[in-house]
């Protein structure tokens, strides 16, 4: 028995043992080495930040005879040790791109992100990185290149996200066409002029195409229709397309994000624009000289609606109060002739609603629209209702340059989160409500041109003529027009002050 025993005590052992030997192989085996970084590579990295001027210390982990891996910035391959990201984003680097770049020597780069910093001289010559052949990502965004994109970019055959906004390029190559994989093409905000890309077109992966603020001009070719998975083509803002607005854009099925806004185009809203019910959800076709009657389609997505700096004319169609999504509606300077669209205050997201320099005229009532009303420039008279201090969530409120009567309402007071309040030029009388003095976030304030008597309050005489209140009534202006909802969702922090710009001539 007891040599039973010693034998299975000595099994037990040697088991253990080979065990402990097993796992602490298993163990050390399993965890990378401290140092992944390839030496070529390190010094490939090194050469090209001496390359150019560095004005912070953004790369000041970059040491020779370091990890590469744990610089800032890079990252590796956890197995292998390439470099397989490079992002050097708003870095302040500073100097010229030389074809001969020691990029070429980052052979397993998937993304390279350069994005806000100074180079300037040619843009970056895609025959200095072509041998990257897993590059998928390139963005050189916001730098100062100018000229034309060399034809070689075409070479860079698994690009699925290629982002060149605001630099100053003149010219797209044919060869962008070979780009078939892109998903993300971002050249807005350049000098881009002439027709609409061609070669763009051959892009059918495409979601997101952004082209605004350059100088295209001419129509917008038929066979759009062929980036059949836009989501958002903001393709054309700020532009100088011309033309009556094509019926095949409403052939675009999975477009979300439609924005022709500031161009020439022409003739009426399509109506086919219904065609795309159950996806669009931004709609911007202002600053346009587009004319005619309101669009009378149902969406039943759309969050935002800019219809604003047209020619358009009637009524505000009844068909909006189906809109049960609309958080953003702007019909601005327009020919609209209607009675205050009571009927709007049913739409449960509906946050802004700016109907100013139209023809509205009448009495207006109580609303339920809760961030930012601008009625101005239109003809409605009567009070202003008291109900309007119940919008508790209100940040911007111009009543301006209208026929409204009566005293300012002191529930005006309940505002607590208003930052911006114009009341003048109408024929408001009696004193300004001594209330208004307990809006702290209330940053401009404009009563002038009306019959108002009385004292200036205190609070409001040390603080006529500050610059600043006028400055941000202009933001505020700025944000709304631009209807960004997510804004109003997320409002800035807004420090507790009471910077305003007011008269009450």
């Amino acid at each position: 028995m007891k040599g039973f025993w010693n034998l299975t005590s000595t099994i037990s052992l040697t088991l253990s043992i080979l065990f402990l030997f097993g796992y602490n192989y298993e163990d050390v085996s399993a965890v990378p080495t401290t140092h992944l970084c390839r030496p070529e590579q390190r010094d490939a990295l090194l050469q090209f930040k001496n390359e150019f001027e560095v004005l912070n210390s953004s790369t000041e982990s970059w040491m020779n005879n370091s990890d590469c891996c744990t610089w800032e910035g890079i990252t590796c391959d956890a197995k292998s040790g390439e470099v397989i990201e490079l992002d050097l984003s708003c870095s302040n680097l500073r100097g010229k791109f030389y074809s001969n770049s020691s990029l070429r020597n980052l052979h397993s780069l998937t993304t390279l992100n350069l994005s806000a910093n100074d180079f300037s001289g040619q843009i970056i010559d895609p025959s200095s990185i072509v041998d990257l052949s897993y590059l998928t990502s390139l963005d050189l965004s916001f730098n100062s290149f100018p000229g034309q994109i060399l034809s070689s970019i075409g070479n860079l055959s698994h690009l699925t996200y290629l982002n060149l906004e605001l630099n100053q390029i003149s010219e797209i190559p044919s060869s962008f066409g070979n780009l078939n994989q892109l998903t993300t093409l971002d050249v807005a905000v350049n000098r881009l002029n002439g027709s609409f890309p061609i070669a763009l077109l051959n892009l059918t992966k495409l979601s997101y195409l952004g082209l605004y603020e350059n100088q295209f001009t001419g129509t917008i070719p038929h066979n759009i229709t062929s980036l059949s998975k836009l989501t958002t083509f903001d393709g054309t803002s700020h532009n100088n397309f011309s033309g009556k607005i094509p019926s095949f854009i409403c052939d675009l099925g999975s477009v979300e994000t439609l924005d022709l806004s500031n161009n020439n185009f022409n003739g009426s809203i399509p109506r086919c624009l219904g065609n795309l019910n159950y996806t669009l959800t931004d709609l911007n076709l202002g600053q346009n000289r587009l004319h005619g009657g309101l669009p009378g389609n149902i969406f039943a997505n759309l969050r935002a609606l800019d219809l604003g700096h047209n020619k358009l004319m009637g009524k505000l169609p009844m068909s909006l109060i189906n809109f049960s999504s609309l958080e953003v509606l702007n019909v601005e300077s327009n020919i609209i002739n209607d009675t205050f669209p009571i009927w709007l205050s049913s739409l449960p997201e509906l946050n802004i609603l700016v109907l100013r320099s139209n023809a509205f005229h009448g009495p207006i009532h109580q609303t339920s629209f809760p961030k930012a009303l601008d009625f101005s420039g239109n003809k409605f008279e009567g009070e202003i209702p008291s109900s309007i201090g119940l919008l508790k969530e209100l940040l911007m409120l111009n009543l301006s340059n209208n026929a409204f009567t009566g005293h300012i309402p002191s529930s005006m007071g309940n505002l607590t989160a208003l930052e911006s309040l114009d009341v003048s030029q109408n024929q408001l009388s009696g004193e300004i409500p001594q209330e208004l003095g307990s809006l702290s976030f209330l940053s401009y304030m404009n009563f002038s041109h009306n019959q108002l008597t009385g004292l200036v309050l205190s609070w409001i005489a040390a603080v006529i003529g500050v610059i600043p209140g006028i400055a941000f009534g202009w933001v505020i202006g700025y944000i709304l027009f631009s209807y960004k909802p997510q804004w109003f969702m997320n409002p800035f922090a807004r420090n507790k002050h009471r910077i305003s710009s007011t008269t009450t001539h």
